[in-house]
């Protein structure tokens, strides 16, 4: 029984006499607070499914980088593109920053072992940079769906991160509210 016909119901009792006004009053109050505490509930859920989809669009960004597997160059443009759709959030924004800071610097590393090829050491290099970017984006995949941000190691700081800004969501007027 919705919380309407409840409260015509009761209403009803009262008119007839079977309860008394303060009687009315009480169980008024009873039925409203109970459909407040379920309206802050819905909301409660909202959050957190805001909060798990920001989750897994974090992690998605880390495992975009994978996309070159399937299509070529996807794999850097897809995280800048997935970044900057969403990066008035700060969470989505500071993951997208250490996605881009390690991409550049793969990008300057993976030259300069080019370069080194014809000195041998460049072969290993690369072999150890392929090895570190599959790793790295994994963990960091891992972490951003643990709701951690998580700053990849050898990764030159292009952007600035700030750890703090996780977890937190913005106003319309993009003041950083705590979740």
């Amino acid at each position: 029984m919705d919380e309407y016909s409840r409260l015509e119901q009761l209403n009803n009792l009262r008119q007839s006499g079977a309860i008394t006004e303060e009687e009315f009053q009480r169980e008024k109050q009873k039925i409203l607070a109970s459909t407040n505490n379920f309206n802050q509930s819905k909301n409660s859920n909202q959050s957190v499914n805001i909060n798990l989809d920001n989750k897994q669009y974090t992690m998605l960004i880390h495992l975009s980088q994978f996309a070159s597997l399937v299509v070529p160059l996807a794999g850097l443009a897809a995280p800048i593109i997935m970044w900057q759709m969403k990066k008035d959030q700060p969470d989505i924004d500071q993951h997208g920053r250490v996605v881009a800071n390690w991409m550049i610097s793969a990008f300057i590393y993976g030259v300069i072992s080019f370069i080194l090829v014809f000195v041998i050491v460049g072969i290993f290099l690369l072999i150890a940079l392929g090895i570190c970017s599959i790793v790295f984006t994994i963990i960091g995949a891992v972490k951003a769906n643990n709701g951690e941000l998580w700053n990849y190691p050898l990764s030159i700081k292009f952007f600035d991160v700030n750890p703090s800004a996780v977890g937190k969501t913005t106003n319309s007027n993009g003041d950083i509210l705590d979740v």
